[in-house]
């Protein structure tokens, strides 16, 4: 109360202000059309579409409010919604076919925004909800934001068990979407209608921090998705949520610099938080000071163009020969925006020498702590600058015969790329290896390549030469099969309204293919230029490759008819892709040989709708080939046995468990 007021003043009949009557639903997609992020000066849309898919949980609850909101393909902007009904913004909206695609595509388009751009996706109740989880945990995995808002039962149990009801004997509050709980980083269920307001501004806190973002789910009984109620005005107002830039503690700070400058084989190890913090012109300065070399995750590749001097490739299991043989022998490695996985550390066996030290550059202390290491919890790019800024003025730099050293084993590496993309004989058919050759002769900056599981990340890993941050958009977080095709949406997405438009890419072998298809028709009906690179090697190639290397003797893995015996050594199935893929309502081309395969890769770069390049790869023989995994990677192996080739494979398995150490 002010000193001046009345002692019994008769309060105003609203405190909170103008109200408007809405529903759950409207409610959330026109605060949704509100949100925006701001970093660096630059602000856009937080959310700046909704895919979904309706059903009896959310067609009259969201599904409704994005009619009321206008919700189209275009808009996302200022512009109002076209039913006349006073929301502000329109809301877009997106059609998928299946809703783990959904949820791909939209992951798609954060990482291609920077994390500074979501898409949400909305489902119904059942089956639609649970096929939310394998997305949510790519999501979350990969740490990019996207908003899931699955239909739940009903609130005030009218029915009950209502269609597609989880009955659960021992509580009456769970639903199938709890399966959401631990693949989130935020859940809550909005059982109130007025629950939604500080459940919204959690939700949309948790999606623009880059050190907690993740899928977000507010799940939405049906029920209260479509009951009305009067929100307050100031709900609808405009929000910056603004990505904020830690910089690094001065004592923490402090400790990194002496352990650089004690340093005599340091190096950079760069993981995905250099692109999500766009730190890598940072990160090309720091190197120019130090002459530290940068080593790359599957996530952090494209850090450095694959023609900077400092850049030697990837690292761990799927890494360079210059990557790993630096990391074998480095006393300091220095992580920036990694997370350090198994891949990566080649299961404990890759920092060899007695004496390494860890350096962890990390927006999040969870990850900055990892392997005992020395933490310097900041954004990536504030980080580098203040470390780089700190070493200036002790005239660090390494030693020029480990420059020379690593410069020297980076060529010698380049011939070993060169000789896997070679193509001798233009009438054969291409090799996975070639395949990539032929693709690295046709691409420039501009364009982006989309992949995630099997054969193809190792192989990319290891041969692609980077000419773009953004060029090398491959998911190996979670290393999912059937992300690459909505991915490439999300990514072409993400950048519309460039002109030319950007050529994307998605990269993906028959069981790839065959995981998940469905968003190719989403693609011809949004007419998006998508090229579509199918490569049939009549089975999972990664899997059978690894399942003979610990004696599992590719068991399961081709895809072939039975055999006399019921195993699958028979003829290839009779399956075509390509006729496949052009039934879905792709322009297909096919390609026999080298020769062919080159013409394709050409046309299908030019084309103006969505593309599919569709050819037969050759099994690689020790010339064309690939060169083998640098580094181990631990998948246990059968302790006792009686077939020949597992007892090899266990005794190879001692053999390289006994290297594995723990960092302390």
């Amino acid at each position: 109360m002010s000193p001046t007021s009345p002692a019994h003043a008769t309060p105003p009949a609203n405190p909170h202000g103008p109200t408007r009557r809405l529903t759950t639903a409207q409610a959330l997609v026109a605060f949704l059309a509100r949100q925006y992020t701001e970093r660096d000066g630059r602000r856009q849309r937080l959310i700046s579409a909704t895919w979904g898919i309706f059903g009896h949980g959310n067609v009259a609850g969201i599904g409704q409010a994005l009619v009321e909101a206008g919700g189209g393909r275009s808009g996302g902007g200022d512009g109002n919604g076209s039913a006349g009904n006073g929301l502000a913004h329109r809301m877009p909206y997106l059609q998928g076919r299946n809703e783990q695609a959904m949820v791909h595509a939209a992951v798609g388009y954060a990482r291609q925004s920077g994390r500074l751009s979501a898409h949400a996706v909305t489902t119904s109740i059942g089956p639609g909800a649970t096929n939310l989880v394998t997305g949510a945990a790519l999501a979350t995995i990969n740490r990019l934001p996207v908003l899931l808002l699955p239909g739940d039962t009903f609130a005030t149990r009218p029915a009950d068990p209502v269609l597609q009801q989880l009955e659960v004997p021992y509580a009456g509050d769970v639903s199938v979407n709890d399966c959401l709980r631990p693949v989130s980083r935020y859940f809550d269920r909005i059982t109130r209608p007025e629950a939604l307001i500080p459940a919204a501004l959690q939700a949309m806190r948790v999606l623009a921090d880059p050190a907690e973002t993740g899928a977000v789910t507010l799940a939405l009984p049906q029920d209260v998705q479509a009951e009305a109620y009067d929100w307050p005005q100031e709900f609808f107002a405009e929000r910056d949520w603004h990505v904020r830039r830690p910089a690094p503690d001065a004592h923490e700070l402090e400790a990194a610099v002496r352990a650089v400058r004690s340093a005599r084989r340091p190096l950079v190890v760069a993981g995905g938080g250099v692109r999500h913090s766009a730190a890598e012109e940072t990160l090309a300065a720091f190197t120019a000071a130090t002459r530290i070399p940068v080593a790359s995750t599957q996530a952090g590749k494209g850090a450095l163009r694959h023609d900077h001097p400092a850049d030697v490739g990837g690292i761990g299991h799927t890494g360079t020969a210059t990557a790993d043989g630096l990391a074998r022998t480095a006393d300091l490695v220095i992580g920036v925006g990694t997370r350090f996985s198994d891949f990566t550390t080649a299961s404990g066996t890759l920092f060899a020498d007695p004496a390494v030290r860890f350096l962890h550059l990390n927006i999040t202390g969870f990850d900055a702590h990892k392997l005992a290491a020395l933490p310097l919890v900041a954004d990536a790019r504030t980080g580098l600058e203040a470390l780089t800024a700190a070493l200036a003025g002790r005239g660090y730099r390494v030693d020029p015969a480990y420059e020379t050293e690593y410069t020297g084993a980076k060529e010698a590496w380049e011939e070993r790329v060169e000789a896997s993309f070679a193509t001798p004989d233009p009438t054969a058919r291409p090799t996975q290896a070639q395949v990539l050759g032929l693709l690295d002769d046709l691409v420039t900056e501009d364009d982006i390549l989309v992949n995630a599981a099997g054969s193809l990340p190792g192989d990319l890993h290891k041969l692609w030469r980077t000419r773009s941050r953004d060029q090398y958009h491959v998911e190996y977080g979670y290393s999912c099969m059937g992300y690459e095709i909505p991915a490439a949406i999300g990514v072409l997405l993400a950048t519309e309204g460039r002109t030319p438009r950007r050529p994307v890419w998605a990269l993906v072998g028959d069981g790839t293919y065959l995981m998940n298809p469905t968003e190719v028709v989403t693609a011809v009906q949004e007419n998006l230029p998508l090229r579509l690179l199918i490569l049939q090697n009549h089975g999972y190639a990664s899997i059978g490759g690894l399942s003979e290397s610990v004696g599992a003797e590719r068991f399961g893995t081709a895809y072939r008819h039975r055999d006399a015996d019921g195993g699958f050594t028979g003829p290839p199935l009779p399956v075509d892709l390509a006729a496949n893929a052009a039934s879905l309502g792709l322009r297909v081309l096919r390609a026999t040989t080298v020769d062919d395969l080159r013409k394709a890769l050409s046309e299908a770069r030019d084309a103006q709708g969505p593309t599919c390049v569709y050819v037969e790869t050759e099994t690689p023989d020790t010339v064309s080939g690939p060169p083998p995994a640098q580094a181990w990677w631990d998948v246990p192996v059968a302790e006792t046995a009686s077939r020949p080739a597992a007892v090899e494979a266990r005794e190879e398995y001692d053999r390289q468990v006994a290297a594995r150490r723990r960092h302390l």
